[in-house]
């Protein structure tokens, strides 16, 4: 079974690449995208529990992947939380995880990133 996940940055280009790092993983499939706060929490109140993985931007075209993240773990079925961000400091990083962000990755590097999906998949196909 595939993990779904839900993509949530205001950059095309940076969506794009994440779908297509994700397709290189087998077993993961973007179901859904936004560039902003308001069309991520739309897609979410349309699509509940319909998600394993949301990758969270914090710097949005309008608003904020704060109030999206505070979306995410409103659903009583959500998924795993991650936010993906340019702006991931040691004091941005602590301020997410209390927020409920299951881990915060930088920008700058893919791999910890794509270490924390194989790790994800590895933890499902793995379970009873």
């Amino acid at each position: 079974m595939d993990v779904r996940v839900f993509v949530v940055e205001d950059q095309g280009r940076v969506r794009s690449v994440l779908a297509e790092l994700l397709g290189t993983l087998e077993g993961f499939r973007v179901i859904g995208t936004a560039a902003t706060e308001a069309e991520a929490n739309l897609w979410l109140d349309d699509h509940p529990g319909g998600w394993d993985l949301a990758i969270i931007d914090l710097m949005l075209e309008q608003g904020s992947g704060i109030g999206v993240l505070a979306r995410c773990n409103a659903q009583p079925d959500k998924g795993l939380v991650v936010v993906y961000s340019g702006y991931a400091s040691p004091a941005i990083k602590d301020h997410c995880l209390k927020l409920g962000a299951d881990a915060v990755f930088d920008k700058a590097s893919t791999r910890p990133l794509l270490e924390f999906c194989r790790d994800m998949l590895e933890s499902e196909n793995s379970g009873p």
